[in-house]
């Protein structure tokens, strides 16, 4: 094992660019944490706004940008029992959440490598019995953030039912990885979007049932609420609008407003079967090299906004 590897850090959060890279020793691991050798990352806007200083919460000096990886055991404490070096494992970066509600200021904490806050591939990708076989790349399966997320809201609360329609706001990694799990649980679909040729692609190769495109179509919900019958009943506000009583229309809408910022590892593991299970491919727009180019590219096609879905960075090429 290596006694040293390449660590970037946010130093100045004024932009990415000013993103700092330099080897750093391995860290000695406690009786009951694991050592990942992080072969995959994907980025969140999250990622961007830490960055450039606008991320609404705290975010400690120094900071090791990206909280979705995925990777392998390198080494396990003397105290840890079920993970094994070898073990195919993905992050769960939220310390305060393993089964349900979060903590106040839990994300305001790095990436944990004690045991219990990573999740075992124990079901593989076609390979159910053997993690090896796994067919997902590990940027694919860097499931931390959007899926998790995206799973918590479509079944968290009330399960999403087969024939149930969910809207989907622009193309990025959230709405797509949401639109693949929504789809594989058999729901009607609808998708936002400025750019036709982006609804195209999304037509074409995620089966989405229906396209709006906000720019030709302001009034998004109203098409919306023409697609569902009435049934969805959106409200679009433009930013010089007053307010509407929010309160009033769940009310007399009967809905349910809920906040969701990460899932649970518990989550996280249901995240990984219902991927295993319904042979999902999560889709990465582009996978950069692991390096300072690649890695300001990386964040720079997020903030450009011209891609589609989640970006990855592969760490190592092993897979």
């Amino acid at each position: 094992m290596a006694s040293a590897n390449l660590v970037f850090r946010h130093g100045e959060r004024t932009s990415h660019h000013n993103l700092t890279c330099a080897l750093e020793p391995v860290p000695t691991l406690a009786a009951h944490e694991v050592l990942v050798e992080v072969r995959g990352v994907t980025l969140n806007y999250r990622d961007l706004a830490i960055s450039n200083g606008t991320y609404p919460f705290p975010v400690k000096d120094n900071v090791v940008p990206c909280s979705d990886s995925a990777g392998v055991v390198a080494a396990v404490g003397d105290a840890v029992e079920d993970i094994s070096v070898g073990d195919r494992v993905v992050a769960n970066f939220d310390r305060s959440n393993l089964y349900d509600h979060r903590r106040t200021g839990s994300t305001r904490s790095a990436v944990s490598s004690t045991a219990r806050f990573v999740s075992t591939l124990q079901c593989s990708h076609r390979g159910r019995e053997d993690p090896e076989t796994c067919e997902l790349s590990f940027t694919q399966l860097a499931l931390s953030s959007a899926p998790a997320s995206r799973l918590d809201a479509l079944f968290g609360c009330i399960p999403l039912q087969p024939g149930q329609t969910v809207l989907f706001l622009g193309t990025g990694g959230v709405s797509i990885t949401g639109l693949q799990l929504a789809k594989a649980a058999g729901a009607v679909t609808i998708i936002t979007s400025s750019s036709d040729e982006k609804l195209q692609f999304v037509k074409d190769n995620f089966g989405v049932d229906h396209v709006i495109n906000y720019r030709k179509t302001p009034d998004w919900a109203a098409e919306a609420n023409r697609i569902t019958h009435g049934r969805a009943r959106l409200h679009h506000r433009d930013a010089q609008e007053d307010m509407p009583d929010v309160a009033s229309m769940v009310l007399d809408k009967g809905c349910i407003v809920r906040g969701v910022v990460v899932g649970s590892k518990q989550l996280l593991e249901d995240v990984i079967r219902f991927v295993s299970n319904k042979n999902i491919q999560p889709y990465i727009h582009k996978t950069l090299g692991f390096s300072r180019e690649g890695v300001l590219e990386a964040f720079d096609l997020l903030k450009s906004a011209r891609h589609i879905g989640k970006i990855g960075i592969e760490v190592a090429s092993k897979k």
